[in-house]
């Protein structure tokens, strides 16, 4: 077979693939004569072509692949661009880090999520050590109402000026975050248990939660953690390394 007939018998293959084969009986000849070639002759063509050369496919399911990635990720940043207003500056969103920040550090994240408290080291040490970075912490419960009473305490902790000690310790701990665990981890980093239970059902968390939910899902976020520096969104669990070098591309944008 020339490279010209290659070129035809794969345009054909995918067309048949995508039309769930609802072609015509004849087609194009892919020989020189110019006479059309049954539908059976030209499977068998296209049989014997895959036979042959199978690694094709494989190459054609990858760049296939790649094409949707690259599409996926364009829809993202544009999206991000639409939306910084509700990453960076939502007033009901926990910040902590360096309140005037060059460079912030949005995570999506559920409180039970194993992979949001394998990441946790990560955010922590990069506020200790970059004291340019600027944390927004977007409540993302989706692991149940466990997941949602613990985002719940950790919104009401913010009124009381120790959510990052509250939020740390929240991720650090293996223990199941029933209430009275809550309010346990409460205690331990400071914070007024009484005060706490009573803001616990103040109606605005739920109102941030579902909001954080509907942008997560604009966003194109379905897991935790995801985390967005400029404009890249990273998901699953980083490390220092990951972090610091996406701290470092969006200052030299």
């Amino acid at each position: 077979m020339n490279p010209g007939t290659d070129r035809l018998l794969l345009s054909l293959l995918f067309a048949l693939t995508a039309s769930n084969q609802h072609l015509p009986l004849v087609a194009w000849s892919a020989e020189p004569t110019g006479e059309p070639v049954s539908r059976q002759v030209l499977e068998q063509m296209i049989e014997q072509y895959i036979r042959s050369h199978p690694e094709v496919i494989e190459q054609s399911l990858q760049s296939l692949e790649n094409k949707r990635a690259a599409e996926e990720q364009q829809r993202q940043r544009a999206a991000l661009a639409v939306h910084q207003q509700e990453l960076l500056n939502d007033p009901d969103s926990p910040v902590s880090g360096n309140p005037a920040g060059d460079v912030t550090v949005v995570e999506f994240f559920d409180y039970r999520c194993g992979y949001c408290k394998r990441a946790a080291p990560a955010l922590t040490q990069l506020q200790q050590s970059d004291a340019r970075v600027r944390v927004v912490y977007k409540d993302f419960p989706i692991l149940g109402e466990t997941s949602e009473l613990a985002a719940k305490a950790a919104l009401a902790s913010n009124l009381q000026g120790k959510h990052r000690a509250f939020h740390e310790a929240l991720l650090a701990t293996k223990d199941d975050l029933t209430k009275e665990q809550l309010f346990h981890i409460a205690q331990d980093t400071g914070l007024d248990v009484t005060r706490l239970d009573r803001d616990l059902s103040r109606p605005e968390w739920q109102s941030t939660i579902e909001r954080n939910r509907i942008l997560a899902k604009t966003l194109g976020i379905s897991g935790t953690p995801a985390f967005i520096v400029g404009n890249d969104l990273v998901p699953g669990a980083v490390d220092l390394k990951t972090l610091q070098e996406l701290v470092a591309h969006t200052r030299v944008k």
